[in-house]
């Protein structure tokens, strides 16, 4: 049962590889993004059990008796579709076509549910389509949804990885799969001091064990550095502003990173895409990023810092904003006389 559908997911939930060239979109992204494999989980998922995703009413106005009849009819329409959708405008144009005689709200609902385009905005959407990654990419991952407590702040994240993917399932240290096993034993026979203690030692080697629709999943922590721009410090004026940006675009999303290297602070320097958009081109044109020039020359980030410059939004309303990286500097310069 369900053999098609998961078939289906299976080929929207696959990892994409820099020689997959035929499945890449805009800014290099893999096709097969986010928004669209949630729906095809989603689909599988009610399949199997006929239940609607949790949190799906706060989106929709009608009851969980239509909602379930709409996943009977995208169910219906996921599998009659060929080839079965890959992007995000074609998942957005699928639901809107089987549930055209819906409510509008409903219909909008379940879009921005699963981060789909608007009816609206889906003529409006265009895609570049390079034929690989681009250069210097080392590897990209996909990640859980992020916890707006782990951002921090207008060019910082962290973000978790499950050790399913199997680049990462390689990379499981034997000492967090014993402890895993461990934590779980204790569990059951409900020490949970002992289960506590050991979990503590999993966090401290860089994993953590999330709860994913009732199914616990080691997961890797990846600290994540923007790259190309550099926002405000939470100290700085419109700091704190950034942050609040940043966590609006990305909370509860699923994003999929692109990583470059690794800074003096081990971060993750990288790309970062949610629901098909470019993060850092979202900061740059809300005007809550500088463009980092004396790392990154992308001319398009330049393009979209003149952008908001331009029409002086975010920090650019200020006459003279200070640049993060002289600010820093002067900081750490201050907090060392302190010291001495």
């Amino acid at each position: 049962m369900g053999n098609a559908l998961r078939f289906l997911y299976g080929q929207c939930c696959k990892p994409t590889t820099a020689g997959d060239s035929e499945s890449l979109g805009h800014h290099g992204v893999s096709a097969a993004t986010v928004g669209v494999s949630a729906l095809a989980h989603d689909l599988f998922h009610f399949e199997i059990t006929s239940q609607v995703p949790e949190g799906l009413s706060k989106h929709v106005v009608s009851s969980k008796k239509a909602q379930a009849n709409w996943y009977r009819k995208l169910l219906e329409a996921w599998r009659a579709a060929k080839p079965p959708p890959k992007t995000p405008e074609e998942a957005a144009r699928l639901v809107i076509e089987t549930l055209k005689r819906h409510q509008k709200a409903d219909v909008e609902g379940l879009l921005a549910f699963y981060g789909l385009p608007l009816p609206h905005t889906l003529d409006q959407l265009t895609a570049g389509a390079p034929t690989s990654l681009p250069e210097g990419v080392q590897y990209e991952f996909q990640t859980f949804p992020v916890d707006s407590r782990a951002i921090a702040d207008g060019d910082g994240m962290t973000v978790y990885v499950s050790t399913t993917d199997p680049r990462e399932s390689s990379c499981v240290p034997i000492g967090v799969r014993l402890a895993v096993v461990q934590r779980s034993q204790a569990r059951a026979e409900k020490n949970y001091t002992e289960a506590n203690a050991i979990y503590e030692k999993i966090k401290e080697s860089g994993y953590r064990i999330l709860n994913q629709n009732n199914e616990e999943t080691l997961a890797r922590r990846y600290p994540i550095r923007l790259r190309g721009i550099d926002a405000p410090e939470n100290e700085m004026p419109y700091g704190k502003e950034a942050k609040e940006e940043l966590t609006k675009i990305v909370q509860g999303k699923c994003l999929r990173v692109l990583v470059y290297g690794e800074d003096q602070y081990d971060r993750y320097v990288a790309d970062v895409y949610c629901n098909g958009k470019f993060v850092q081109e979202l900061m740059l044109k809300k005007g809550f990023a500088w463009h980092y020039a004396a790392y990154d020359q992308r001319p398009e980030l330049a393009r979209w810092e003149k952008e908001a410059r331009d029409k002086r939004v975010g920090l650019w309303a200020s006459s003279n904003p200070e640049k993060p990286w002289e600010w820093k500097k002067k900081n750490n310069k201050e907090k060392g006389q302190m010291r001495r």
